[in-house]
């Protein structure tokens, strides 16, 4: 007995739906109709229209985002299969919809496709609120560069003086600035910690002022930083919450150098408490595109160019390596010593 196979090609207001059925004579046979893409359209016509059929396997591939609402009101009804659309591209001039359901079907039965891993609903949540954390943070990033600019302006040279414009000290000056304060005596009784040390520096940096309206858009970016900030606060402690029954493997993850709290709560987000989804450490670390790729043809090796893979856990895991060679008699900083003479020698 052949599994029924349904190929699924999404599109923003309709899907195009293949169902694959083998008779017993071997011959194949296909059932299309068109379906919308609204919540009570996949619940009560879409899922009971596959249920009919005795469908047990739904293919679908991944344009863009709208895939998800299809995916979740069919999760727990099938057994669902994402494809990256690059796999199953139509020759040019050859594109129908029906035509692309129909070849994702009969290339999941071939077994010719590979599936994207998609994690679960919890997962997936978690993955929300981390991707969305590291956004805001680079926005703070971008704001802050926005914030030099306006006093660079204003030629007030603060960012060549302090480390951190948005630390305790900048920021009180900031704030300062922003409210129209020129005298540079005041905006230094501001400094804190080592910034203490440069007076005389921080004096000539402030000796500048901002004119009315670029004084409001200082203070325009400084709100949206506030916001940015509590957002953040509010996520982590959103995230605390959803993962406080992973403790144990969050402590684990912090006790790896270069990974803090917040590194682990991505790694958890990312490939899941206990990454079963891989079978192997090769696997995951291809599935994220951190090791060489291959293009090979006739035996040559062209490009080792490694796949884009998941670029948030990439990013992720480049940071904690820096984080980790810079550490103190740890495993990981003697072995970049060992190997930096090769590396810088490239």
């Amino acid at each position: 007995m052949f599994p029924i196979i349904v190929g699924v090609d999404v599109h923003k207001r309709v899907l195009a739906v293949v169902v694959r059925v083998v008779r017993a004579d071997g011959a194949v046979e296909y059932v299309k109709r068109k379906f919308g893409t609204t919540l009570q359209e996949l619940q009560m016509h879409l899922v009971a229209f596959l249920q009919s059929h005795k469908v047990t396997v739904v293919v679908m591939e991944s344009t863009a985002q709208y895939w998800r609402p299809v995916w979740y009101a069919l999760e727990g009804h099938f057994q669902l299969y994402l494809v990256n659309p690059l796999q199953v591209r139509a020759p040019g001039g050859r594109k129908r919809d029906y035509r692309d359901a129909q070849r994702l079907a009969d290339r999941w039965a071939s077994g010719d496709l590979r599936a994207s891993y998609v994690p679960g609903q919890e997962q997936r949540e978690w993955r929300a609120m981390t991707r969305n954390r590291v956004h805001l943070k680079r926005k703070i990033g971008v704001t802050r560069c926005q914030v030099e600019g306006l006093l660079e302006l204003g030629s007030i040279k603060l960012s060549s003086v302090a480390t951190d414009i948005f630390g305790a000290s900048g920021w009180a000056m900031l704030e300062l600035i922003a409210k129209g304060v020129t005298d540079v005596e005041e905006l230094v009784k501001e400094a804190r910690g080592t910034l203490r040390l440069k007076e005389s520096k921080l004096k000539e940096a402030l000796n500048g002022s901002l004119s009315v309206p670029y004084r409001l858009l200082l203070r325009q970016h400084l709100d949206q930083v506030k916001l940015y900030r509590q957002q953040v606060e509010e996520l982590n402690q959103q995230l605390s919450n959803a993962m406080q029954f992973h403790l144990p493997a969050l402590a684990r993850l912090c006790k790896v150098p270069g990974v803090d709290l917040y590194a682990a709560q991505e790694l958890l987000a990312e490939i899941g408490p206990k990454a079963a989804a891989f079978p192997s450490a090769n696997d995951l670390a291809g599935w994220i595109g951190i090791c060489p790729g291959s293009k090979e043809s006739a035996g040559v090796n062209y490009s080792s160019r490694s796949a884009k893979g998941n670029r948030y856990l990439r990013r992720l895991l480049l940071q904690v390596a820096w984080a980790a060679i810079h550490s103190k008699d740890t495993f990981f900083a003697g072995l970049f010593k060992r190997l930096q003479p090769r590396i810088q020698g490239k």
